[in-house]
Protein backbone atom coordinates (compact mmCIF):
# COMPACT_ATOMS: atom_id res chain seq x y z
CA UNK A 1 0.00 0.00 0.00
CA UNK A 2 2.96 2.44 0.65
CA UNK A 3 4.16 2.05 -2.31
CA UNK A 4 0.80 2.11 -4.38
CA UNK A 5 0.69 5.55 -2.46
CA UNK A 6 4.74 6.61 -3.29
CA UNK A 7 4.15 6.03 -7.37
CA UNK A 8 0.65 7.77 -6.91
CA UNK A 9 2.73 10.63 -5.19
CA UNK A 10 5.64 10.50 -7.78
CA UNK A 11 3.56 10.41 -11.07
CA UNK A 12 0.84 13.75 -9.67
CA UNK A 13 3.98 15.40 -9.14
CA UNK A 14 5.51 14.66 -12.74
CA UNK A 15 2.54 15.67 -13.84
CA UNK A 16 1.74 19.07 -11.83
CA UNK A 17 5.62 19.75 -12.89
CA UNK A 18 5.19 19.17 -16.91
CA UNK A 19 1.65 21.26 -16.82
CA UNK A 20 4.42 23.90 -15.66
CA UNK A 21 7.17 23.51 -17.98
CA UNK A 22 9.06 27.17 -17.86
CA UNK A 23 8.13 27.61 -14.30
CA UNK A 24 9.54 24.22 -12.76
CA UNK A 25 12.98 24.80 -14.83
CA UNK A 26 13.67 28.43 -13.31
CA UNK A 27 12.84 26.97 -10.09
CA UNK A 28 15.37 23.88 -10.64
CA UNK A 29 18.08 26.33 -11.94
CA UNK A 30 17.52 28.74 -8.74
CA UNK A 31 18.75 25.36 -6.72
CA UNK A 32 21.25 24.05 -9.31
CA UNK A 33 23.34 27.18 -9.42
CA UNK A 34 23.55 26.78 -5.82
CA UNK A 35 24.47 23.02 -5.49
CA UNK A 36 27.19 23.55 -8.46
CA UNK A 37 28.77 26.47 -6.15
CA UNK A 38 29.07 24.25 -3.42
CA UNK A 39 30.36 21.47 -5.52
CA UNK A 40 32.73 23.63 -6.94
CA UNK A 41 34.04 24.79 -3.47
CA UNK A 42 34.42 21.61 -1.99
CA UNK A 43 36.04 19.85 -5.10
CA UNK A 44 39.07 22.57 -5.37
CA UNK A 45 39.49 22.87 -1.82
CA UNK A 46 39.97 18.85 -1.67
CA UNK A 47 42.00 19.06 -4.36
CA UNK A 48 44.68 21.24 -2.56
CA UNK A 49 45.01 19.17 0.64
CA UNK A 50 44.86 15.82 -1.75
CA UNK A 51 47.86 17.62 -3.69
CA UNK A 52 49.78 18.37 -0.30
CA UNK A 53 49.41 15.43 1.21
CA UNK A 54 50.16 13.31 -1.37
CA UNK A 55 53.94 15.24 -1.68
CA UNK A 56 54.35 14.27 2.22
CA UNK A 57 53.30 10.31 1.16
CA UNK A 58 55.95 10.25 -1.32
CA UNK A 59 58.77 11.67 1.25
CA UNK A 60 58.33 7.63 3.30
CA UNK A 61 56.12 8.67 5.76
CA UNK A 62 58.63 9.90 7.98
CA UNK A 63 58.46 13.17 7.77
CA UNK A 64 57.82 15.60 10.55
CA UNK A 65 57.70 19.78 10.43
CA UNK A 66 57.59 22.44 13.53
CA UNK A 67 56.45 25.11 13.22
CA UNK A 68 55.83 28.55 15.20
CA UNK A 69 53.06 29.38 17.39
CA UNK A 70 49.98 27.11 18.43
CA UNK A 71 47.62 25.97 15.39
CA UNK A 72 44.28 27.81 15.69
CA UNK A 73 40.18 27.13 14.24
CA UNK A 74 40.24 30.79 13.75
CA UNK A 75 40.16 32.92 10.33
CA UNK A 76 41.25 35.94 11.48
CA UNK A 77 44.98 35.81 9.40
CA UNK A 78 43.46 34.03 6.44
CA UNK A 79 44.07 36.58 3.85
CA UNK A 80 47.80 35.24 3.09
CA UNK A 81 48.05 31.85 3.12
CA UNK A 82 51.55 31.95 4.27
CA UNK A 83 50.83 34.59 7.26
CA UNK A 84 50.92 31.71 10.04
CA UNK A 85 54.63 31.06 8.71
CA UNK A 86 56.24 34.94 8.11
CA UNK A 87 55.93 35.71 12.23
CA UNK A 88 58.06 38.90 12.49
CA UNK A 89 59.45 37.16 15.72
CA UNK A 90 59.58 33.67 15.41
CA UNK A 91 59.71 31.41 18.31
CA UNK A 92 61.43 28.80 17.00
CA UNK A 93 65.40 29.40 17.89
CA UNK A 94 68.87 27.81 16.46
CA UNK A 95 69.00 26.34 20.08
CA UNK A 96 65.83 24.62 18.83
CA UNK A 97 67.76 23.17 15.88
CA UNK A 98 70.39 21.93 17.60
CA UNK A 99 68.02 20.23 19.87
CA UNK A 100 66.38 18.48 16.84
CA UNK A 101 69.84 17.15 15.44
CA UNK A 102 70.67 15.22 18.93
CA UNK A 103 67.40 13.70 19.35
CA UNK A 104 67.73 9.70 18.29
CA UNK A 105 66.22 8.56 14.91
CA UNK A 106 66.43 11.88 13.60
CA UNK A 107 67.99 11.16 10.13
CA UNK A 108 68.10 15.38 8.92
CA UNK A 109 67.30 18.86 9.90
CA UNK A 110 66.14 21.64 7.39
CA UNK A 111 64.79 25.00 9.12
CA UNK A 112 63.19 27.42 6.53
CA UNK A 113 64.08 30.80 6.94
CA UNK A 114 61.35 32.51 4.25
CA UNK A 115 62.07 36.12 3.17
CA UNK A 116 60.13 38.11 0.26
CA UNK A 117 62.78 40.21 -1.93
CA UNK A 118 63.67 41.28 -5.35
CA UNK A 119 66.79 40.21 -7.03
CA UNK A 120 69.12 42.46 -8.91
CA UNK A 121 70.62 40.59 -11.69
CA UNK A 122 74.16 41.52 -12.84
CA UNK A 123 73.85 40.06 -15.83
CA UNK A 124 71.44 43.10 -17.75
CA UNK A 125 69.88 44.82 -14.38
CA UNK A 126 66.82 42.65 -14.17
CA UNK A 127 64.89 43.14 -11.33
CA UNK A 128 62.90 39.69 -10.05
CA UNK A 129 60.75 39.61 -7.35
CA UNK A 130 61.59 36.17 -5.81
CA UNK A 131 60.78 33.88 -2.30
CA UNK A 132 64.04 33.82 -0.77
CA UNK A 133 64.43 30.70 1.33
CA UNK A 134 67.53 30.57 4.19
CA UNK A 135 68.44 27.75 5.18
CA UNK A 136 70.98 24.64 5.55
CA UNK A 137 72.31 21.52 3.14
CA UNK A 138 69.68 19.07 5.08
CA UNK A 139 67.04 21.16 2.74
CA UNK A 140 67.82 19.32 -0.38
CA UNK A 141 67.50 15.85 2.14
CA UNK A 142 64.36 16.54 3.61
CA UNK A 143 62.42 18.15 0.72
CA UNK A 144 63.81 16.08 -1.67
CA UNK A 145 64.57 18.85 -4.29
CA UNK A 146 66.64 17.53 -7.79
CA UNK A 147 68.84 19.73 -9.08
CA UNK A 148 69.54 20.31 -12.48
CA UNK A 149 72.91 21.35 -12.71
CA UNK A 150 75.39 22.50 -10.22
CA UNK A 151 75.40 21.31 -6.68
CA UNK A 152 73.23 22.05 -3.59
CA UNK A 153 74.49 23.86 -0.71
CA UNK A 154 77.36 23.00 0.87
CA UNK A 155 78.93 23.86 4.12
CA UNK A 156 82.46 24.52 2.78
CA UNK A 157 81.27 26.80 0.06
CA UNK A 158 80.95 30.27 0.12
CA UNK A 159 78.70 31.73 2.25
CA UNK A 160 77.36 33.96 -0.76
CA UNK A 161 76.30 31.21 -2.61
CA UNK A 162 72.90 30.34 -3.40
CA UNK A 163 70.38 27.67 -5.55
CA UNK A 164 68.03 28.86 -7.62
CA UNK A 165 64.82 27.60 -9.53
CA UNK A 166 64.78 26.84 -13.23
CA UNK A 167 61.77 29.30 -14.26
CA UNK A 168 64.01 32.07 -11.69
CA UNK A 169 66.73 31.88 -13.94
CA UNK A 170 65.26 32.38 -16.87
CA UNK A 171 63.21 35.03 -15.43
CA UNK A 172 66.62 36.25 -14.07
CA UNK A 173 69.21 35.56 -16.73
CA UNK A 174 67.43 34.65 -19.72
CA UNK A 175 68.28 30.79 -19.29
CA UNK A 176 68.15 27.99 -17.26
CA UNK A 177 72.01 27.24 -17.58
CA UNK A 178 72.87 30.16 -15.00
CA UNK A 179 75.99 28.50 -12.98
CA UNK A 180 78.42 30.60 -12.31
CA UNK A 181 75.77 34.05 -12.75
CA UNK A 182 75.49 36.80 -9.78
CA UNK A 183 72.78 38.80 -8.56
CA UNK A 184 72.29 41.22 -5.98
CA UNK A 185 70.11 40.78 -2.47
CA UNK A 186 70.27 43.35 -0.35
CA UNK A 187 73.11 45.03 -1.54
CA UNK A 188 74.70 41.33 -1.49
CA UNK A 189 76.16 39.44 -3.87
CA UNK A 190 75.58 36.26 -4.47
CA UNK A 191 76.67 33.66 -7.01
CA UNK A 192 74.35 30.40 -8.40
CA UNK A 193 76.42 27.21 -7.80
CA UNK A 194 72.92 25.14 -8.58
CA UNK A 195 69.78 25.28 -10.43
CA UNK A 196 67.23 22.90 -9.66
CA UNK A 197 65.23 20.92 -11.79
CA UNK A 198 61.20 22.19 -12.53
CA UNK A 199 59.22 21.23 -9.88
CA UNK A 200 55.70 22.50 -10.73
CA UNK A 201 54.11 22.15 -7.11
CA UNK A 202 53.45 25.83 -6.06
CA UNK A 203 51.27 24.65 -3.81
CA UNK A 204 53.44 22.24 -1.43
CA UNK A 205 53.72 21.62 2.86
CA UNK A 206 56.62 24.25 2.75
CA UNK A 207 54.48 27.15 0.90
CA UNK A 208 57.45 27.72 -0.79
CA UNK A 209 57.35 27.69 -4.97
CA UNK A 210 61.11 26.30 -5.99
CA UNK A 211 60.91 26.84 -9.31
CA UNK A 212 60.88 30.80 -8.61
CA UNK A 213 62.59 31.05 -5.39
CA UNK A 214 66.28 31.65 -4.17
CA UNK A 215 67.62 29.30 -1.74
CA UNK A 216 70.85 30.74 0.58
CA UNK A 217 72.70 29.92 3.40
CA UNK A 218 70.97 30.02 7.04
CA UNK A 219 73.98 32.18 8.02
CA UNK A 220 73.45 34.91 4.94
CA UNK A 221 69.79 35.00 6.05
CA UNK A 222 70.44 35.91 9.53
CA UNK A 223 72.71 38.27 8.29
CA UNK A 224 69.58 40.11 6.87
CA UNK A 225 67.82 39.83 10.19
CA UNK A 226 70.86 41.46 12.89
CA UNK A 227 72.35 38.05 13.04
CA UNK A 228 68.79 36.55 14.49
CA UNK A 229 67.27 33.46 12.78
CA UNK A 230 63.84 34.10 12.12
CA UNK A 231 62.77 30.81 11.42
CA UNK A 232 59.15 29.79 9.58
CA UNK A 233 59.48 26.03 9.67
CA UNK A 234 61.56 23.12 10.60
CA UNK A 235 61.67 20.12 8.42
CA UNK A 236 62.84 16.86 10.04
CA UNK A 237 63.28 13.00 8.79
CA UNK A 238 62.57 10.65 10.58
CA UNK A 239 65.47 7.51 10.11
CA UNK A 240 62.32 5.27 9.38
CA UNK A 241 58.42 5.52 8.96
CA UNK A 242 58.06 3.24 12.59
CA UNK A 243 60.82 5.85 14.39
CA UNK A 244 58.26 8.81 13.44
CA UNK A 245 56.11 8.65 16.27
CA UNK A 246 58.74 8.44 19.05
CA UNK A 247 60.54 11.19 17.33
CA UNK A 248 57.74 13.59 17.42
CA UNK A 249 56.99 12.95 21.11
CA UNK A 250 60.72 13.41 21.81
CA UNK A 251 60.61 16.89 19.64
CA UNK A 252 57.77 18.30 21.39
CA UNK A 253 59.15 17.09 25.26
CA UNK A 254 62.75 18.40 24.12
CA UNK A 255 61.53 22.21 22.74
CA UNK A 256 59.27 22.58 25.84
CA UNK A 257 62.23 22.39 28.06
CA UNK A 258 64.03 24.67 25.87
CA UNK A 259 60.90 27.22 25.96
CA UNK A 260 60.37 26.90 29.18
CA UNK A 261 57.11 24.65 29.74
CA UNK A 262 55.73 27.20 27.39
CA UNK A 263 54.29 24.93 23.96
CA UNK A 264 54.52 27.81 21.56
CA UNK A 265 54.86 26.04 18.76
CA UNK A 266 53.72 23.15 17.17
CA UNK A 267 54.94 19.68 15.59
CA UNK A 268 53.20 18.27 12.50
CA UNK A 269 53.00 15.09 10.22
CA UNK A 270 51.30 12.93 7.84
CA UNK A 271 48.04 15.50 6.27
CA UNK A 272 48.07 18.12 9.34
CA UNK A 273 51.07 19.41 7.58
CA UNK A 274 49.20 20.69 4.77
CA UNK A 275 47.44 22.91 7.71
CA UNK A 276 48.39 26.13 6.43
CA UNK A 277 47.75 25.93 2.84
CA UNK A 278 44.75 24.08 3.57
CA UNK A 279 43.30 26.27 6.32
CA UNK A 280 44.13 29.51 3.20
CA UNK A 281 41.71 27.28 1.14
CA UNK A 282 39.45 26.88 3.91
CA UNK A 283 38.81 30.36 4.93
CA UNK A 284 37.98 30.65 0.84
CA UNK A 285 36.09 27.75 0.95
CA UNK A 286 34.15 29.09 3.69
CA UNK A 287 33.68 32.59 2.62
CA UNK A 288 32.32 31.09 -0.87
CA UNK A 289 30.23 28.67 0.56
CA UNK A 290 28.52 31.49 2.79
CA UNK A 291 27.88 33.03 -0.74
CA UNK A 292 26.55 29.64 -2.40
CA UNK A 293 24.53 29.01 0.68
CA UNK A 294 22.88 32.43 0.09
CA UNK A 295 22.01 30.82 -3.95
CA UNK A 296 21.15 27.99 -2.57
CA UNK A 297 18.36 29.91 -0.26
CA UNK A 298 17.14 31.93 -2.89
CA UNK A 299 16.42 28.70 -5.01
CA UNK A 300 14.65 27.28 -1.79
CA UNK A 301 12.65 30.77 -1.81
CA UNK A 302 11.91 29.86 -5.15
CA UNK A 303 10.65 26.43 -4.65
CA UNK A 304 8.67 27.52 -1.48
CA UNK A 305 7.13 30.39 -4.07
CA UNK A 306 6.19 27.89 -7.08
CA UNK A 307 4.68 25.64 -4.29
CA UNK A 308 2.45 28.29 -2.84
CA UNK A 309 1.49 29.21 -6.19
CA UNK A 310 0.14 25.68 -7.28
CA UNK A 311 -1.16 25.52 -3.67
CA UNK A 312 -3.73 28.32 -4.92
CA UNK A 313 -3.77 27.33 -8.08
CA UNK A 314 -5.34 24.31 -7.36
CA UNK A 315 -7.33 24.40 -4.10
CA UNK A 316 -10.26 23.03 -6.66
CA UNK A 317 -7.96 19.82 -6.89
CA UNK A 318 -7.41 19.43 -3.35
CA UNK A 319 -11.32 20.29 -2.40
CA UNK A 320 -12.10 17.24 -5.03
CA UNK A 321 -9.01 14.74 -3.39
CA UNK A 322 -10.47 15.44 0.02
CA UNK A 323 -14.33 15.06 -0.75
CA UNK A 324 -13.70 11.78 -2.46
CA UNK A 325 -11.48 10.98 0.66
CA UNK A 326 -7.73 11.94 0.18
CA UNK A 327 -6.47 12.72 3.57
CA UNK A 328 -4.49 15.80 4.73
CA UNK A 329 -1.55 13.56 4.63
CA UNK A 330 -1.85 12.10 0.78
CA UNK A 331 -2.48 16.46 0.15
CA UNK A 332 0.67 17.17 1.95
CA UNK A 333 2.84 14.31 1.12
CA UNK A 334 1.88 14.94 -2.48
CA UNK A 335 2.84 18.74 -2.87
CA UNK A 336 6.32 17.71 -0.30
CA UNK A 337 7.39 15.13 -3.12
CA UNK A 338 7.32 17.71 -6.00
CA UNK A 339 9.31 20.09 -3.89
CA UNK A 340 11.60 17.41 -3.51
CA UNK A 341 11.69 16.52 -6.65
CA UNK A 342 12.43 19.80 -7.84
CA UNK A 343 15.45 20.19 -5.08
CA UNK A 344 16.49 16.59 -5.89
CA UNK A 345 16.72 17.24 -9.85
CA UNK A 346 18.24 20.90 -9.26
CA UNK A 347 20.59 19.07 -7.08
CA UNK A 348 22.06 16.86 -9.80
CA UNK A 349 22.25 19.09 -12.05
CA UNK A 350 24.06 21.63 -10.13
CA UNK A 351 26.51 18.15 -8.87
CA UNK A 352 27.49 17.59 -11.95
CA UNK A 353 27.69 21.36 -13.31
CA UNK A 354 29.53 22.06 -10.52
CA UNK A 355 32.27 19.62 -11.27
CA UNK A 356 32.26 20.30 -14.41
CA UNK A 357 33.00 24.20 -13.53
CA UNK A 358 35.36 22.88 -11.18
CA UNK A 359 37.64 20.37 -13.66
CA UNK A 360 37.35 23.95 -16.15
CA UNK A 361 38.84 25.84 -13.68
CA UNK A 362 41.33 23.28 -12.62
CA UNK A 363 42.93 23.92 -15.84
CA UNK A 364 44.68 27.45 -14.45
CA UNK A 365 45.88 25.93 -11.60
CA UNK A 366 48.45 23.30 -10.59
CA UNK A 367 46.06 20.90 -8.92
CA UNK A 368 43.09 18.93 -10.27
CA UNK A 369 39.55 18.43 -8.09
CA UNK A 370 39.22 15.53 -5.88
CA UNK A 371 35.91 13.28 -6.37
CA UNK A 372 34.47 11.97 -3.35
CA UNK A 373 31.43 10.21 -2.19
CA UNK A 374 31.43 13.38 0.47
CA UNK A 375 30.95 15.52 -1.98
CA UNK A 376 28.03 14.25 -3.42
CA UNK A 377 26.65 13.73 -0.15
CA UNK A 378 26.90 17.31 0.68
CA UNK A 379 25.62 18.50 -2.37
CA UNK A 380 22.71 15.91 -2.83
CA UNK A 381 21.82 16.66 1.07
CA UNK A 382 21.55 19.90 0.61
CA UNK A 383 19.51 19.91 -2.21
CA UNK A 384 16.89 17.23 -0.62
CA UNK A 385 17.26 19.78 3.04
CA UNK A 386 16.28 23.03 0.78
CA UNK A 387 12.93 20.76 -0.94
CA UNK A 388 11.73 19.82 2.61
CA UNK A 389 12.25 22.94 4.39
CA UNK A 390 11.11 25.26 1.78
CA UNK A 391 8.27 22.43 0.95
CA UNK A 392 7.00 21.77 4.18
CA UNK A 393 4.89 25.21 4.56
CA UNK A 394 2.96 25.23 1.39
CA UNK A 395 2.33 21.47 1.91
CA UNK A 396 1.18 22.07 5.14
CA UNK A 397 -1.70 24.57 4.08
CA UNK A 398 -2.58 22.84 0.99
CA UNK A 399 -3.66 19.70 3.37
CA UNK A 400 -5.07 22.28 5.75
CA UNK A 401 -7.76 23.47 3.40
CA UNK A 402 -11.29 22.74 3.92
CA UNK A 403 -12.88 21.03 1.03
CA UNK A 404 -16.15 22.53 1.28
CA UNK A 405 -14.36 26.45 1.02
CA UNK A 406 -11.95 25.14 -1.62
CA UNK A 407 -15.40 23.95 -3.57
CA UNK A 408 -17.24 26.77 -2.96
CA UNK A 409 -14.81 29.46 -3.69
CA UNK A 410 -14.33 28.01 -6.98
CA UNK A 411 -17.37 26.60 -7.49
Amino acid sequence: MIHLYIFEHLQNAYLSLRATRLRTLLTTLGVAIGVASITTILALSGGVTKVVLSQVNALGGNMTVVRPGVVSRNLDNFANPTIEQTYTTSTITEQDIATIQSIPHVASVAPLMILSNTLHSNVDNKHVPSTVVATTPDLAVTSELPIQSGQFLDPTLNRDSAVIGSQLSINLFGTAQSIGQTFTLRNQTFTVIGVLKYINNPINYNAVDFDNAAIISLESGKAFHQGIAQIQQIDIRADSTAALPGVMKSISNALTKNHQGEKDFTVLSGKDISQPTSRFFLAITSVMTVIAAIALFVGGIGIMNIMLVGVAERTREIGLRKSVGASSGNIAWQFLTEALILSLVGGVIGYLGGYFIAFAVSTMLPFNPIITWQIAAISLSMAVGVGVIFGLYPAIRAARKDPIESLRQYH
